[in-house]
């Protein structure tokens, strides 16, 4: 599943999903908001753009690493301390094409998917680059 949503994700949805009698190893990344001195953070992308982004990185990532499946799921609007930002799943024959894949999938969306941040302080907001 590649998805961008409002709603929570389901990890262990994702986890059974990607069980299979040929998949030694599964590597999961999840993001979180964590306390930067900020009320929340909100998300906003180019829903259109972002998810053919996914696809291609997913497609890149499949060819690269071997993998068996993969699941990128990112959210988006005003999310709160502790929430779920972002998790990706991949699951492989065995755990170095898992690891890999997973981290090399991070740094790709970080790298090019158009998804902006931006912090709510107490008083204002700050857009990241």
């Amino acid at each position: 599943m590649i998805a961008i949503q409002e709603e929570d994700i389901d990890i262990v949805h994702l986890i059974n999903g990607a069980k299979s009698k040929n998949n030694g190893a599964m590597s999961i990344f999840i993001g979180t908001v964590r306390d930067d001195d900020i009320e929340a953070l909100s998300f906003e992308c180019h829903i259109e753009v972002a998810l053919e982004n996914l696809h291609d990185i997913a497609k890149q990532a499949t060819e690269l690493f071997h993998l068996s499946t993969i699941d990128i799921i990112h959210r988006i609007g005003t999310l709160s301390i502790t929430d779920t930002i972002l998790v990706i799943l991949v699951s492989a024959g065995h755990r170095k094409e898992a690891i890999e894949g997973c981290a090399w999938i991070l740094e790709r969306i970080k790298e090019s998917v158009p998804i902006w941040k931006k912090d709510l302080l107490k008083d204002g907001q700050r857009w990241h680059d």
